[in-house]
């Protein structure tokens, strides 16, 4: 019976959609020109945005364009002994770095995979984030109004910032072949229509700056996360091997940004001084919501160019672990801290050092074996195979120094074979130490009956 080609088996084996002669031209022309406009954006923005960062925000309701303090902030600043030149450069080497990144990986895509409409459309897509700031940071200073060029430009800035939230559903749509998965995953872009709309609309009161943190969350997680959904489809029911690690490192470079972002708006319900008028915390991690955008180039542009993909696994693991070490250690270390000098103040009366001195001592204890009981549990729950495989081979291991009989270690080899390596077809045959090696023929002769019995056949 034929297969269908739209199943999920033929859907992977199918790769990325390559363009050939006119089309191919006329879409190279295409992201000629709008890298072009992209790029021009960029020079035209950073006259503006350099002002701007030296500029105090007099707006009493905090309206300030991206990355501008407002008054009570610059006195915060001062007050903590940073002018607010040390702030402007402060952002500024930050915004060059996300910002060449992404222009690096965008142009590096271009030229790798050039002749195919994914490459085409992610280095389009990464240019232009880069270009218009991640948030908007560059195309939001660039003036309205003055000259003839100035003005084509401003037209540009908002065409082009037009085109990054279709993009980007587009991309989670379609992210790593360029075919729609599943088909009818393009209604949802619908959702991206109206986040695009949240974000431009008049700033009262649909304009999402201006929303509950709690919304905001919730908002951006049915967005995200909806979108999200469509790759997770795509990984357990249509995607290739090949395919599958892609996707991981989609998810492993946009984690960030969701994580982020989303448990940042809910800490804020829980805690709304920490972006208060006058919080220094405040002033210094706004410039810093670019370092989790930062991923998102790299691991795009290593699953789209196919580099080193089987890493991400190993990348994962660590993650997990050293992620999960570090919370559980730091909290550790704040509660030893705090009983620590709770209990020297109400002893002895006043606090003491020692009480530092203790805590690392005992966090540096804890370091080792914390660390390889977080890796068995990370092993066990999302690597059960690793995991049963490494335990069944330690198993193993002690049976050997153990066991005398050869019948009933033989076939314990032979379960451990199929329970680590699951081959197809698996048989052991042991050289006899008194007779000749046997010819080859006289194997295969011996070893037909234990075929034809077992079905099974992996010469060890």
């Amino acid at each position: 019976m034929a297969s269908s080609s739209h199943s999920p088996a033929a859907q992977a084996n199918r790769g990325e959609i390559s363009l050939y002669g006119r089309r191919l031209r006329v879409l190279q022309i295409l992201w000629i020109l709008l890298v072009q406009a992209d790029l021009s954006t960029l020079v035209m923005s950073f006259p503006g945005f350099y002002q701007g960062l030296h500029t105090v925000c007099a707006d009493p309701h905090m309206l300030c364009i991206s990355d501008q303090l407002n008054t009570l902030r610059v006195a915060t600043l001062q007050h903590a002994g940073f002018s607010i030149h040390t702030y402007a450069l402060y952002v500024l080497i930050w915004d060059a770095l996300t910002t060449v990144i992404f222009l690096l990986f965008g142009g590096l895509i271009f030229w790798r995979k050039s002749n195919t409409w994914m490459g085409i459309f992610i280095s389009f897509f990464l240019i232009n984030l880069g270009s218009l700031g991640t948030s908007f940071a560059h195309s939001d200073w660039i003036p309205e109004h003055g000259s003839l060029l100035i003005e084509i430009v401003s037209w540009e800035a908002t065409l082009l910032s037009l085109l990054v939230y279709p993009c980007l559903a587009f991309f989670f749509f379609t992210f790593p072949d360029g075919r729609l998965v599943p088909r009818w995953s393009w209604a949802l872009i619908g959702l991206w229509i109206i986040n695009a709309f949240a974000w431009i609309a008049p700033i009262e009161p649909l304009n999402i700056v201006n929303w509950h943190p709690l919304f905001q969350s919730l908002w951006l997680f049915v967005v995200y996360g909806g979108s999200l959904s469509t790759q997770v489809y795509r990984f357990w029911r249509v995607a290739s091997p090949t395919q599958r690690q892609q996707i991981k490192w989609l998810f492993y470079g946009y984690a960030p940004v969701f994580l982020i972002t989303v448990f940042g708006n809910f800490l804020l319900v829980w805690f709304p001084s920490l972006d208060g008028p006058d919080s220094l915390l405040a002033v210094a991690l706004t410039p810093l919501y670019r370092w989790y955008y930062l991923p998102v180039p790299i691991c795009i542009g290593i699953a789209l160019l196919r580099y080193r993909l089987w890493d991400i696994d190993v990348l994962i693991n660590r993650t997990l672990v050293y992620g999960s070490l570090t919370a559980i250690l730091l909290g550790i270390y704040l509660l030893l801290v705090f009983v620590g000098q709770h209990l020297l103040v109400s002893v002895l009366g006043h606090n003491d050092a020692i009480t530092l001195v203790i805590s690392t001592l005992i966090i540096a204890s804890l370091f080792q074996p914390l660390r390889h009981r977080v890796q068995q549990l990370v092993d066990k729950r999302f690597y059960r195979k690793k995991y049963d495989a490494a335990k069944m081979l330690s198993s193993f291991t002690s049976t050997l120094h153990e066991e005398i009989n050869l019948e009933q270690l033989s076939a314990h080899l032979l379960d451990v074979i199929e329970e680590t390596m699951q081959p197809t077809y698996i048989s052991l045959w042991l050289c006899s130490p008194v007779r000749s090696v046997p010819s080859e023929s006289e194997v295969s002769e011996e070893l037909e009956p234990t075929l034809q019995k077992s079905g099974k056949l992996l010469k060890i």
